[in-house]
């Protein structure tokens, strides 16, 4: 979330409707573009190779094109998948690692 006053349920709603169990979503309040954010920073230590991080929207996770596309390589190389769930996006196929790429360039917009 962006700000305290907004409001995750959408967000939890969609996470809960595609599989990822209520213990497994984590929500930080503050900025896309803050470079501080403990929750995102927990998941990403909890993530093994083989699973998949599940996000609502790519300006979700960050509002920075240079931070998601090193966070995109990051889970690549750790052989962690990323699946955008409102985009579509699924970087375990060839096609969604295109629309990450492409999509990346418009979440910062």
């Amino acid at each position: 979330m962006s700000t305290a006053d907004q409001n995750p349920d959408h967000q939890i709603d969609a996470l809960l409707r595609h599989g990822v169990g209520r213990s497994d979503i984590h929500v930080d309040t503050a900025s896309g573009a803050k470079a501080s954010r403990p929750k995102l920073e927990l998941v990403l230590q909890l993530l093994r190779p083989g699973d998949t991080l599940k996000i609502t929207r790519l300006d979700r996770l960050s509002r920075s094109v240079l931070h998601l596309v090193t966070l995109g390589a990051n889970l690549r190389e750790r052989k962690i998948g990323l699946h955008v769930i409102e985009q579509g996006i699924d970087t375990t196929t060839a096609e969604g690692r295109a629309m990450f790429g492409m999509l990346s360039v418009l979440a910062e917009l």
